[in-house]
């Protein structure tokens, strides 16, 4: 555990702080309940302001804060009710862009500091966007600090505005170091493989929302030409949204060897099972699935984009977004040289050995709350 402790240092009370969420993003979620337990654990009065739906799903109440129910809306009702609930904070700590801007307006007039993380970016066309611009530029004008998960979000914090813009050490929930691999991975595989339909055949896992923003278009182009390969591989996607019938519909009038899974909570299952995993996404941060596969060692094909290249380094092959060529290519290439497989599961093992783990998250946080609520010495 790490040696910072907010145990009433030199005779100070417990460190008092809030969370905002949201509750929309399940990685921001995941990562708010893993740093709210991290902080408990250290002695800090930590209550979480999020949805109720969002404390039934991630129990932020189990694990010793409070949690105050504060709907998804910056109505004046909800800021009200966040304004109430940051009286006595010593530090406000807000994720995602609409949490942070209700928290914008909660403070408004107060000298609390303000602590934002961005997980994600938001996309938007048209009015939308340009509001979205607006929000982005109040909340990195108005925040303390603003932690980005990624360096590109960091960047963009500085140019919209930020005073202290900071690379955020954020870790997949659950995972502290990579596991060891079994002795004999495919004594697992077999039945899962079946159950998916790829006895026999390579199995290519992608897990995404299924939405615009998330490149399921260009797999499917791209599956086309793993049609003519000796076996033809099945890519099985893991998701829901908005595109499944379309993407549904072009399976079937194309033949394409994909499978959608829909919704599924088994994703290191699925992937135990995977020669390859997919990522295809126009933009990701930290993604769940790259940390997964490496972790996994199973062999990632991704996108060159946000902060993909700084998270995978070398430990994973790279392709432009969009690029259905580029994908198939990567992907056959793969598929025939079980050499630069087995080389990429040696490097994923030491790229995730690199990556920050939860209680070097947590000290990363409590280090910033710190250094904002230590008394001046005049």
């Amino acid at each position: 555990m790490s040696p910072l402790i907010s145990n009433a240092p030199h005779g100070r009370p417990p460190l008092r702080t809030v969370q905002v969420l949201g509750g929309g993003d399940a990685g921001g979620s995941a990562h708010v309940r893993s740093l709210t337990a991290g902080l408990v654990a250290r002695g800090v009065r930590v209550t979480v302001c999020a949805p109720v739906e969002a404390d039934r799903t991630y129990d932020f109440a189990g694990t010793g804060a409070g949690h105050i129910h504060v709907a998804r809306s910056s109505d004046p009702a909800s800021v009200a009710a966040l304004r109430a609930a940051c009286t006595d904070a010593d530090v406000v700590h807000a994720h995602g862009l609409h949490a942070s801007f209700r928290a914008v307006l909660a403070l408004g007039g107060r000298t609390t500091p303000l602590v934002v993380t961005w997980h994600n970016r938001t996309y938007a066309e048209g009015a939308r966007a340009h509001l979205l611009r607006l929000l982005e530029r109040r909340v990195a004008r108005s925040a303390t600090v603003v932690l980005g998960t990624s360096p590109d979000l960091v960047d963009r914090a500085r140019r919209t505005g930020a005073r202290d813009a900071r690379l955020a050490a954020v870790t997949l929930p659950g995972r502290t170091r990579p596991a060891p691999a079994p002795d004999d991975p495919d004594r697992l595989r077999p039945k899962a493989r079946a159950e998916l339909g790829a006895t026999g055949r390579p199995l290519l896992l992608a897990a995404a929302p299924l939405d615009r923003h998330r490149g399921h278009e260009t797999l499917l182009d791209a599956a086309r030409a793993w049609r003519d390969l000796d076996p033809a591989p099945l890519v099985a996607v893991a998701g829901e949204g908005p595109l499944r019938p379309l993407l549904q519909r072009r399976i079937e009038a194309e033949r394409l060897p994909v499978r959608l899974l829909g919704h599924r909570e088994d994703l290191p299952e699925l992937l135990g099972a995977a020669d390859l995993a997919l990522l295809t996404s126009r933009w990701e941060s930290r993604s769940a699935l790259a940390q997964e596969a490496l972790y996994a060692g199973v062999p990632l094909v991704a996108t060159r984009v946000g902060g993909i290249p700084d998270l995978v380094g070398d430990a994973a092959e790279l392709v432009p977004y969009g690029d259905p060529s580029a994908l198939a290519e990567t992907v056959g290439r793969l598929l025939a040289d079980p050499a630069r497989r087995e080389l990429l599961r040696e490097k994923a093992a030491r790229q995730a050995a690199g990556w920050p783990s939860e209680d070097e998250t947590v000290a990363q946080v409590l280090s910033v709350y710190d250094e904002l609520t230590q008394p001046l010495i005049l």
